[in-house]
């Protein structure tokens, strides 16, 4: 699973490939510049200013995403309790051996990665981190249950190559731990996940990209549990889901994966999912491409 292989992206930041899953772990545009206006931008973490915060960064990778964290809440002097979900140690070790990495960062943030790496954990004055090691679907449950996240990280590798944490079952237990007014962000635009994190009862809004056209019409998807409009704060990375988006929810490509038991094989998950779409009566996704002028390449189902 662990076999990698290492991608430089256009913004000189450093990625990897993984041969398991036939995926980079980060868009070739740039993988420092996908976690700044994916992730970081969209969390608003001025909202913490000398504030404490939870967040839990699910597939945790080459830690791109809890770096750019750590080295913002560094700088406006925030409280953290961190948690990561990873199935695979190669990447961090790739990470906090890369000086080309480290340097994007605050100095602490190379402390914090090889502490990671070599004890699992963190611990100062200001931060608290812990990573867990294995199938996310199991070590979640290792997290105290009345610990209520204000940011949640879903980041894996896409649905179709990856399933297993993009089902029902798994988003539900993750919805589990969103606080109040939390906020579980994803590069994901991928309609059956968007379509569960609604039936969740979460509200749903879209991150908006940089040059929004018919291939990049959407960043990503952030998903806010028990949302209060009086007490929302307008955020200029995301917004509501525009037509076209809301239409995507309307077809086959919206049926969900399904995990019942949260230990159903990739193969499993995606044959079951393809069977419900062969039946099911929603429009068909390329019903929904056609009308919208676009190509099977556009849109991640």
């Amino acid at each position: 699973m662990s076999e990698l292989i290492e991608v430089l992206t256009k913004d000189g930041s450093y990625s990897l490939r993984s041969v398991f899953f036939q995926e980079n772990f980060h868009s070739l545009l740039g993988a420092l510049g996908e976690t700044k206006s994916k992730f970081t931008a969209t969390s608003n973490l001025q909202r913490f200013k000398g504030k404490s915060l939870n967040v839990l960064d699910i597939c945790f990778g080459l830690g791109y995403n809890s770096a750019s964290l750590c080295d913002e809440l560094i700088k406006q002097k925030s409280y953290l309790n961190l948690y990561a979900l990873e199935i695979d140690k190669k990447p961090l070790e790739y990470s906090h051996k890369n000086e080309s990495f480290l340097k994007l960062w605050d100095p602490k943030v190379k402390k914090i990665f090889a502490s990671l790496y070599r004890k699992d954990y963190f611990e100062d004055q200001f931060f608290k981190c812990n990573i867990f090691w294995g199938d996310a679907r199991e070590k979640i449950n290792i997290i105290p249950s009345s610990i209520k996240f204000d940011l949640i990280y879903l980041d894996g590798f896409s649905p179709q190559k990856c399933p297993q944490v993009w089902t029902i079952e798994f988003l539900s237990k993750v919805r589990e731990y969103l606080s109040p007014q939390g906020y579980l962000i994803t590069y994901s635009s991928s309609a059956a996940v968007r379509k569960t994190l609604r039936n969740l009862g979460l509200e749903i809004f879209t991150i908006k990209p940089i040059f929004k056209n018919r291939i990049s019409w959407s960043q990503g998807t952030v998903a806010i549990s028990k949302f209060d409009k009086n007490k929302f704060k307008p955020n200029f990375n995301f917004e509501n889901l525009s037509l076209m988006e809301e239409e995507h929810l309307l077809t086959k490509a919206s049926i969900p994966y399904r995990d019942q038991d949260l230990n159903s094989s990739k193969g499993d998950i995606i044959r079951r999912r393809l069977d419900e779409q062969l039946f099911s009566n929603l429009l068909s996704t390329n019903k929904w491409r056609e009308k919208w002028g676009m190509t099977k390449l556009s849109v991640k189902s």
